[in-house]
Formats: structure tokens, C-alpha cells, sequence
């Protein structure tokens, strides 16, 4: 993983307007421009569509990933990586990057290898890229062991969307960031607090609204500045 702050969008197109052709297409448009920006990785997390309407949109999403990535650079190191949430069958069916598991999903070795058994095309000449939701120090500890490539840790501030819910913290955060692979931040992340979870140790940023209710650009631009 990169020394820069890793940034990781996830989508709810249900948080744009109109019918379901307009919130497809606002959100294709928002993929667009985080792959243009220079977002790391983009996590399609749509989680009511059936198994074809996801796929569908994941080879729409990869279409739009590929294209403004090639633009923006050819190092494929700095590329955009798309992530389907949970479903391994529909990102190998869709050629996507790797799955994001939850903390209660299977294992990263059990997605390795169905991705092995059943890669074809451009998703079998590269090993998935596996992110795991964890809520505690030890979720993480044990996404390390298991293999992941990355951890997201949530909630670490209030969410305006549950303000119920307990937040982790950033000495609990802190905590979660001693393992050795990388730990993003979710959870009431903004501009204005993203610099304290990464003095806590975070390896990057992710979020739904940060990305969503803000021009992408201007958000990269001052994350990557911190």
C-alpha cells in the first residue's frame, strides 16, 4: 500500500434523487469522477439490487473505473481499484478488482481461492484485493491473520445517519492501527477530522456522504494534502 493517504469511496446510490435510472446514473457519474480524481478504491455497496442487476452495474462501474483511470495515469499502481461489497461471484463475473467482506463474512483465503477456481479473463491474472469491515482492535487483528489486504474500522466518530450507534473513538482507533496491514477510517469522517485519524495511525479515509455530498475533487485535493 502506498505511503499517501488511501482514500475509499462507498456507494448508496439511494442517497441521490429521482427514480432508479437517475440514482444509476448519478452514481456512475460520482464513480466517474472519484477514478478521475485519483480515489483508491471504490466500494459498490448496493447492497438491494438481486444478484443481475449488481452485476450489471459492477461492469458499468468497471467500464467507468478503467476509463478515467487510463486517463488520468498509466502507472498501474495509483489505479482506481473497484470493490463488490460481500459478493465474490458477482466481482469475478464482473472482472472487478476484489471483494469487501463483512466482519461476519467468509474468509479472505476462501475468497483467494474461489477467485483461483473460478478466475477467467482479466480478473484471473491478478489476485483479488480483499478490505474487511471490523468494528473492534481485535476484528482487525484477526483480518490481518486472515490474510486481508486491508481494514476499514467503524464507526470511529457519531454518524449523523446513527447517532445511536456507540462511536469507537480515536484511541480505540489507534489501538486498531498497530496491526500490520493497512486500517482505513469510516464512520463521521469529514476534511476537517480525517488529519486526526491519521495522526492516530490510519493508513487512509473512507466514507459514503464525504465522497457523495461533495465536489470528489476538492475532497482528494485536501485529504492529500494533510
Amino acid at each position: 500500500m502506498a505511503d499517501r493517504c488511501l482514500l475509499y469511496y462507498i456507494t448508496d446510490r439511494s442517497q441521490f434523487r429521482g427514480d432508479e435510472s437517475d440514482r444509476r446514473r448519478a452514481l456512475l457519474a460520482k464513480v466517474c469522477d472519484a477514478a478521475g480524481a485519483g480515489v483508491d478504491f471504490i466500494q459498490l455497496r448496493e447492497k438491494d439490487l438481486d444478484t443481475r442487476e449488481l452485476e450489471l452495474l459492477a461492469r458499468d462501474a468497471l467500464t467507468v473505473v478503467r476509463n478515467s483511470t487510463a486517463l488520468r495515469t498509466e502507472n498501474r499502481e495509483l489505479r482506481t481499484r473497484l470493490l463488490v461489497n460481500s459478493r465474490t461471484d458477482v466481482a469475478l463475473a464482473a472482472g472487478a478488482d476484489g471483494v469487501h467482506l463483512r466482519a461476519d463474512d467468509i474468509s479472505p483465503a476462501e475468497v483467494r481461492r474461489i477467485w483461483a477456481l473460478c478466475g477467467a479473463g482479466a480478473s484471473a491474472r491478478e489476485k483479488p484485493c480483499i478490505g474487511i469491515s471490523c468494528h473492534k482492535p481485535a476484528d482487525v487483528y484477526r483480518a490481518q491473520e486472515q490474510g486481508a489486504d486491508f481494514a476499514v474500522f467503524a464507526p470511529v466518530f457519531e454518524k449523523i445517519s446513527a447517532p445511536a450507534t456507540q462511536p469507537a473513538g480515536l484511541a480505540t482507533l489507534q489501538e486498531a492501527c498497530q496491526a500490520h496491514i493497512p486500517v482505513l477510517a469510516l464512520g463521521g469522517v469529514t476534511i476537517e477530522n480525517a488529519s486526526s485519524c491519521l495522526n492516530a495511525g490510519a493508513a487512509g479515509v473512507a466514507g459514503i456522504r464525504l465522497f457523495q455530498e461533495n465536489r470528489i475533487e476538492d475532497v482528494v485535493r485536501a485529504l492529500r494534502a494533510l
